[in-house]
Formats: structure tokens, C-alpha cells, sequence
């Protein structure tokens, strides 16, 4: 049997990784729960949405011990690393469904939900998929209950802005990569070379193919879908320059 600080140890790792792109990775974590706490309460049950490595079921259940979390992904290496965190705990269920397939929530436990939450994940689907999602997720959550995605919101009418982040950001990868931070392909790379990741990563590789950005939009544009969509109401509850946190309450 594996012990358990193995994956927490590629947990921390991929979170390390991510963090190599968005250094306030935590800061639109802790905005997230803010909000899933003042909206939904102590105890709500969140469906976590391309969930990965369980990276904001594993803070939600921290911080709110009355949580149950539901999480839906189909990338086998990142699944078996949230199994190896999280599958012991009785609060959490993984479930395998692909977001791109119209019938993907029939693979869920019955809902309602409180709240769906889901960050840097949904900039990968196509829009015509983005817009059906949003859809999908107004029917699974619960009157009052709320939807939040952290994501790549880059907007035109700001380019010396832009232009200005993309430079802070490069000189932090470089700190990063000399602290001996992996990015994505490096992290990619080691986790292929772990005999217990090594099968599912050829896997996930057949599955997806090379990394390669979807379709990103203003944030303007998720809230107006969002609303289309039939949520009584969608907004900004974080934002940097080139990433922001949407919310939208059923």
C-alpha cells in the first residue's frame, strides 16, 4: 500500500507548479471559500468542478469541517493523486465524467448542490461546451446556491496593464525555476518518471494530447452568459489584471 505522504507530496508539488503561473493562487482560493461560507454556510455540499488533484476540496474541508465535496474529473494521474490525498476521507466522492459530453452530470450522486466551484480549468473547453456547461451547472445547484470559477479573464482595453503583468510574472517564474519550482511540462516529465503515476500519466497523454490553451474570455462575457444561462445574478468577487474570480447565485 502506498502511504499517503506520497501523494501529498505530488499535491504540494502540482500546487508549487501551479502557483509558478498564478503567485496569487491562494489569495483567489481564500476569496473562493469566503464566498461558499458566507453564502452557502458552515456545511454546504460543493461540487468541485475538473477538480484535479483536489487541490480546493482539500482547503475546503479545512477550513469547513461540515463540507462534503463532490469532485468530477477525467485526468487519471491528477485523480489518482486526489484518491491518494482525499480518498480516505468519507466527506469526499470522486467521480469520472468527461464536461465535454452533454450527459456528464448524469454520472453525479443526486444533487442539489450549494455551491459548484472550479479554477483555471474551464479556459479548456471549447465555447460552444463552456456555454452548455454554464446551462448544466444553473439546473444542479440549489435556489440561492452559488457557482465560482477562477479563471483567465484577459481583457484588450487594458494592454500596457497586461503588458505590465506578463513581465511581473515572468520575473517570478524565474525566482521560481531557481528555487527549483517545475513548470508544467517539468512537472509533466517527473510525474512520468514515478513507477506509481508513470501508467496514468500515459494514459492522461493518450487522452488530452500536448497542453494547449482553450478559448479564454473577458470576465464580462462569463457574467453575461452566466445570466443567460439562468442564474438570477453573476459578478466579480476577485480579479487581478489577468485572471478573475466569477461569481453567480441560481
Amino acid at each position: 500500500m502506498v502511504d499517503r505522504h506520497h501523494w501529498e507530496q505530488w499535491q504540494r508539488s502540482w500546487d508549487r507548479q501551479q502557483e509558478w503561473y498564478l503567485p496569487d493562487r491562494e489569495e483567489r482560493f481564500r476569496v473562493m471559500l469566503d464566498v461558499v461560507e458566507a453564502v452557502t454556510g458552515p456545511a454546504p455540499r460543493v461540487l468541485d468542478l475538473a477538480c484535479g488533484t483536489g487541490s480546493i476540496t482539500e482547503r475546503l474541508l479545512a477550513r469547513l469541517p461540515g463540507a462534503v465535496s463532490v469532485g468530477v474529473d477525467q485526468d487519471p494521474a491528477l485523480m489518482t493523486i486526489a484518491r491518494g490525498v482525499l480518498g480516505e476521507d468519507e466527506r469526499f466522492t470522486l467521480v469520472t465524467a468527461d464536461l465535454k459530453d452533454p450527459e456528464w452530470a448524469g454520472a453525479l450522486p443526486p444533487g442539489p448542490f450549494d455551491a459548484v466551484v472550479t479554477a483555471t480549468a474551464l479556459h479548456w473547453l471549447p465555447t460552444a461546451d463552456l456555454v452548455r456547461l454554464y446551462g448544466d451547472l444553473a439546473g444542479l445547484i440549489r435556489p440561492g446556491g452559488v457557482f465560482l470559477n477562477a479563471d483567465h479573464t484577459p481583457e484588450e482595453s487594458i494592454p500596457l496593464l497586461s503588458a505590465a503583468d506578463r513581465a511581473f510574472r515572468r520575473r517570478h517564474q524565474e525566482r521560481e525555476t531557481a528555487e527549483g519550482v517545475l513548470d508544467w511540462e517539468g512537472w509533466w516529465i517527473a510525474a512520468a518518471a514515478d513507477p506509481l503515476l508513470a501508467e496514468q500519466v500515459a494514459a492522461r497523454n493518450a487522452m488530452y494530447g500536448s497542453h494547449a490553451d482553450g478559448e479564454s474570455h473577458p470576465a464580462g462575457w462569463h457574467t453575461a452568459r452566466l445570466v443567460e444561462a439562468g442564474f438570477s445574478e453573476a459578478g466579480l468577487a476577485w480579479r487581478s489584471v489577468s485572471d478573475a474570480l466569477v461569481a453567480a447565485v441560481c
